[in-house]
């Protein structure tokens, strides 16, 4: 799309940079303002994310805590019948 030339020396005379300035202020308050906003927290979502990893580490030590054990005791076993 062509400007017309009556109204291209009126665009050529702005100066961009009071509004870049502003622009970019605005921005920077809005990204400060988001951060605070997220950093108040999800306590929902991280009690529940506390929750279900007690819960997957309740479920592996009961189906895996004897061989976790045995694997272990081998280890330290074997470590020490060295000295």
């Amino acid at each position: 799309m062509r400007i017309p030339d009556r109204l291209r020396s009126g665009i050529e005379s702005i100066d961009p940079r009071p509004l870049l300035r502003r622009a970019r202020a605005s921005g920077a308050a809005l990204l400060r303002h988001d951060r605070l906003r997220d950093d108040r927290g999800d306590v929902p979502g991280w009690v529940l994310v506390a929750l279900m990893s007690a819960g997957l580490v309740i479920l592996l030590w009961t189906l895996a805590g004897p061989l976790l054990s045995d694997v272990f005791q081998s280890a330290i076993d074997r470590v020490t019948a060295n000295f």
